[in-house]
């Protein structure tokens, strides 16, 4: 059996593990992606892409990408209703999804999962990531310096050993890598059982001019969820629960999930052509179960655990896969740092100290919206977080931030530079250029100083005796803007330090460059 060597493998092919791709491939780290199923699902799942996942998307080059093969009407319209005829629809009860316009350069796409995973793959490839469809891993084991995986071609049988320095499991939430590793979960487990399908089907005549992005229907069962996959209502993914106790995926046959769509638009007499879901294949009814549960443990040795793996949401609310492209983020910059030998091993346990945090939130807040919309779980908790706070304001406390974030999220106009949390937009002009100063984070560390004091020259010592490259912009002399101290929180002596993900690791408010920036750098990056 042949052998090949990569400093990281990603199992799983979808969201999570194609947006690692990316970003790691982007941080210049080769890496493997293996993916069982033949090609991308055509199914939604995701409608939508918030800001701040934008932003990072924007970073590697897919904003443009992103805003092209999204809807036209960005707007989300949910309704409630007995089924889609219905005259009138209730829209669900919860705080106004509305996003602050000034608190990113970024706004939200409406753009769904199998569309944006096509342009992720691209992407990736086209930054020189080895994505592999149809290959299964057959065999997993790791030790103190790496982990060693078989693969095998679905297609051929052939089988490969991969020797890895790390592996990201991201194979999703029917994935086996967690189970294997022996992680066990917390939350209520699995809520539903539903069977989907994409349907080309005319339902303009129950929508009579409405629009609706998605469905929470009582017909033919409390549940049913009829999804809109375009903008003229003739294409749909429809949804229906069933359960597992007396029935399975198999009692439902095209046939009668046409029906049951009839029934749920309320248009008896309407023509429906049921469409496979996976290219290259016959496919046409899937299984889905929808849950809540979140893993102990993001990190055991050498395997970082992602997205769907690590933590599974209800749907509502949008929130489940941004968070899967955010855990790819902070993952992918700490083992560039890691394998670049800039950070220490240990940084990589900061992974699971800032993201399985944010897990836990996201948990919540999607068991609230289902409880709303679908009846799902144990109804609402006792408050829902405003949209804007989830989307930006969510906060880290590690080793790799110096303070730590505030214990709840913050609001875009509460961020003010505070450590542990995403650094403010600002617009900015640099030789003239209008930007954003989001745009100055990505790869490197950033030190954004206030006017005085010598924090240039500091920076060139500290990046000279770690080997790190550090880049800094001075306020009113690099970068000119209004009240740009004040809206980062440091005076005219102080400085900033932003992490390559955009979250600040350090502020020093205003004492000029007496800290020792060589030591502070030295902690965060574990080293």
């Amino acid at each position: 059996m042949s052998q090949r060597n990569t400093p990281v493998l990603i199992v799983g092919g979808a969201l999570t593990g194609l947006s690692a791709a990316v970003f790691l491939a982007w941080h210049g780290v080769p890496c493997m992606l293996v993916e069982r199923h033949p090609d991308l699902l055509i199914h939604p799942r995701l409608r939508g892409v918030n800001p701040r996942t934008m932003e990072l998307l924007r970073q590697v080059g897919l904003e443009p990408a992103v805003k092209k093969a999204g809807f036209t009407n960005r707007d989300w319209s949910p309704a409630i209703a007995r089924t889609l005829a219905d005259e009138e629809y209730v829209r669900p009860d919860e705080p106004d999804a509305g996003l602050d316009p000034d608190a990113s350069p970024c706004s939200y796409e409406a753009i769904d999962q199998d569309r944006l995973e096509i342009l992720l793959r691209a992407r990736a490839e086209e930054l020189g990531a080895d994505i592999r469809f149809s290959t299964e891993l057959s065999d997993l084991g790791q030790d103190a310096d790496g982990v060693t995986a078989v693969i095998t071609d679905l297609r051929d049988g052939t089988a490969e050993t991969i020797r890895a320095g790390h592996l990201v499991a991201a194979d999703g939430a029917a994935g086996r890598i967690r189970e294997r590793l022996g992680v066990p979960v917390d939350g209520p487990g699995v809520l539903a059982h539903v069977v989907t399908v994409m349907a080309d089907a005319d339902l303009t005549p129950a929508l009579r001019g409405r629009p609706v992005s998605i469905a929470y229907l009582n017909h033919p069962r409390p549940g049913t969820v009829l999804m809109a996959h375009d903008e003229a209502g003739k294409r749909w993914i429809f949804g229906v629960g069933y359960s597992p106790d007396d029935e399975s995926p198999a009692d439902y046959p095209p046939e009668r999930c046409a029906a049951l769509l009839r029934e749920a638009a309320g248009t008896p007499d309407a023509e429906v052509t049921i469409r496979p879901q996976i290219p290259g294949t016959e496919t046409k009814v899937l299984g889905f179960t929808l849950g809540a549960r979140l893993a102990r443990d993001y990190r055991v040795g050498r395997i970082l655990i992602a997205g769907d793996a690590a933590h599974i949401v209800p749907p509502t609310g949008g929130l489940g896969g941004n968070t899967c492209v955010q855990d790819a983020h902070n993952l992918a910059w700490k083992l560039a740092a890691v394998l670049g030998g800039q950070a220490g091993p240990a940084l990589l346990d900061t992974y699971d100290a800032e993201r399985r945090p944010v897990g836990a939130l996201t948990l919540t807040q999607a068991q609230a919206h289902a409880g709303g919309r679908m009846g799902l779980g144990d109804g609402r908790p006792a408050e829902l977080v405003e949209t804007d706070a989830i989307v930006f304001g969510y906060g880290y406390r590690s080793a790799a931030v110096a303070g730590g974030g505030a214990g709840r999220p913050l609001l875009p106009r509460e961020l003010g530079g505070r450590p542990g949390h995403r650094a403010p937009h600002v617009p900015v002009r640099v030789d003239g250029r209008p930007m954003s100063t989001l745009d100055l984070y990505g790869r490197r560390w950033v030190l954004l100083s206030g006017p005085a004091g010598d924090w240039p020259k500091a920076a060139e010592e500290a990046g000279r005796e770690l080997d790190l490259p550090i880049d800094v912009h001075r306020f009113g002399e690099d970068l000119d803007g209004d009240d740009l101290e004040a809206r980062h929180g440091i005076g005219p002596e102080g400085a900033l330090l932003v992490r390559p993900d955009g979250f600040v690791a350090w502020r020093c408010e205003d004492a000029g460059p007496r800290a020792d920036l060589a030591g502070v750098l030295r902690r965060l990056l574990c080293r």
